[in-house]
């Protein structure tokens, strides 16, 4: 692959930070981020329901699986290179069989892990966070028994109560309404094509 397909440019637009890449065959990804409990897998999982419906060759990808593991280092950015590895070769795999449009769900929480997610897409990377009240995250997270899940929730609430913000989205929605609606927000803005947000 050339360096100009492998790499995309990470810039400023009008719309916040974007990824460019010179190709002819229009195949683009967009990642769905905000913290733990904002809704990112249902999300995506609609959008992939409004995209099939429409007959787009689409996948959708929680990015969560793909580093689900444990080899001894369980630090960020171990957890972060093996997400790329793995998402390396779905991809690839996925592009092989026709794909051309990618749901993507996982918080991003810094430019460099967000660099390294365009490398590998190696494509247009739109990133579009997903805004809920502390409140509504409280109330959907403490509903779920494991452990893990009450740990997201005290991450999460630290995030939003000290006011921290990634300032890597392009587009924000607030996620506090028909799930459908949400969705098809999101396939409209990003022009995927038009019937599929319709």
């Amino acid at each position: 692959m050339s360096a100009a397909r492998r790499y995309g440019v990470l810039c400023w637009s009008s719309r916040g930070w974007c990824v460019r890449f010179g190709q002819s065959v229009r195949v683009e990804a967009v990642l769905l981020t905000g913290v733990f409990g904002v809704g990112k897998s249902t999300v995506a999982a609609e959008m992939a329901d409004l995209l099939e419906d429409a007959g787009v060759p689409y996948a959708a990808l929680d990015l969560d699986w793909l580093t689900w593991c444990n080899v001894g280092d369980g630090d960020q950015a171990s957890e972060h290179a093996m997400l790329l590895r793995n998402l390396d070769a779905v991809v690839a795999n996925y592009r092989s069989a026709g794909v051309r449009y990618f749901v993507l769900a996982r918080w991003i929480r810094t430019r460099d892990e967000l660099a390294g997610l365009v490398a590998t897409m190696a494509m247009p990377l739109h990133t579009v966070e997903l805004a809920v009240p502390l409140e509504e995250i409280t109330r959907r997270l403490a509903t779920d028994p494991t452990a893990g899940r009450r740990d997201d929730l005290a991450e999460s609430a630290a995030w939003v109560e000290q006011g921290r913000s990634a300032g890597l989205a392009e587009y924000t929605v607030e996620n506090d309404r028909r799930v459908r609606d949400v969705a098809a927000d999101i396939l409209q803005w990003l022009d995927w094509p038009p019937l599929a947000g319709g």
